[in-house]
């Protein structure tokens, strides 16, 4: 297994940065018991979990606050985990397209580097919170990419009245409002992509019964149905917008719910 640390320019958000890499290898004590003769998958490729924070976050925080790698390497599935900016995982024009990023550039920058399968089927994405916001926006503007979305604490479709109060109140932390209509805007991508008869991801979507998200979780899963959307909803009871409600789905996840292969894809396939 090998934990990688990536510095990295990019054109889309127009400055270097960081990125974390989870890639398995197979176990050492397949070696010594004779089963298996390499450590190192050479010629073969992975399955690929694009992994997205959430606010105040980096490319770190599943590291540091999660099993991640630990699941990554029992379940033969590499990570990427770039880092967030609070951006909201936005495009701005003019400025930083953060979408465009994940959606785009880093697939084709970390497919020139690692062994990762381009192959819908073999990709899948997900996030925490304003991660998990994230990973719904790109999937419903890339769905050509991805077999899969898990949305852990999220709310991408969460339209409200016009009079309601500000979805994200200012803490004082350096984030910025979301988009004007972005919900909206979110709805009828996705509605869009439908009647051109695009592939849609699945969505496996899990929040906590204590969580700040779960009102906007319950109004995305709503919109989802509606649409005919394949979904996956859990809500847990006790927990709330914290990593041991995120931890326990993200092993749930590698379990039981992604369609994951739990090892390597053969040369050819």
């Amino acid at each position: 297994m090998a934990v990688i640390s990536i510095n990295l320019m990019s054109g889309c958000l127009r400055m270097k940065t960081d990125v974390m890499v989870v890639l398995p290898f197979y176990s050492p004590y397949d070696i010594a018991d004779g089963k298996r003769d390499d450590i190192f998958p050479t010629g073969k490729k992975y399955q690929t979990l694009w992994l997205l924070n959430g606010g105040n976050g980096n490319d770190w925080d599943y590291i540091s606050y999660s099993n991640i790698v630990r699941y990554a390497n029992e379940h033969m599935l590499a990570v990427v985990m770039p880092s967030g900016y609070n951006m909201n995982y936005d495009d701005f024009e003019p400025g930083m397209k953060m979408c465009q990023y994940i959606g785009e550039e880093l697939p084709n920058i970390m497919r020139s580097i690692f062994p990762l399968s381009d192959k819908r089927e073999d990709n899948f994405i997900g996030g925490l919170s304003m991660g998990s916001n994230g990973a719904q926006k790109v999937a419903i503007r890339y769905p050509e990419n991805y077999a899969a979305v898990l949305a852990m604490s999220a709310g991408s479709f969460d339209v409200r009245p016009k009079d309601a109060p500000p979805r994200r109140i200012n803490t004082g932390m350096p984030m910025p409002p979301h988009k004007p209509n972005e919900m909206e805007e979110n709805c009828e991508i996705l509605k869009t992509a439908i009647a051109q008869g695009k592939p849609i991801p699945e969505f496996f979507m899990i929040w906590g019964e204590n969580d700040i998200a779960r009102s906007g979780s319950l109004r995305s899963v709503e919109f989802l149905r509606a649409q005919g959307v394949k979904l996956y909803a859990e809500e847990v009871p006790g927990k709330g917008h914290w990593w041991d409600l995120w931890d326990m789905t993200l092993e749930k996840a590698f379990n039981e719910l992604l369609p994951l292969r739990h090892d390597l894809i053969p040369a050819g396939e």
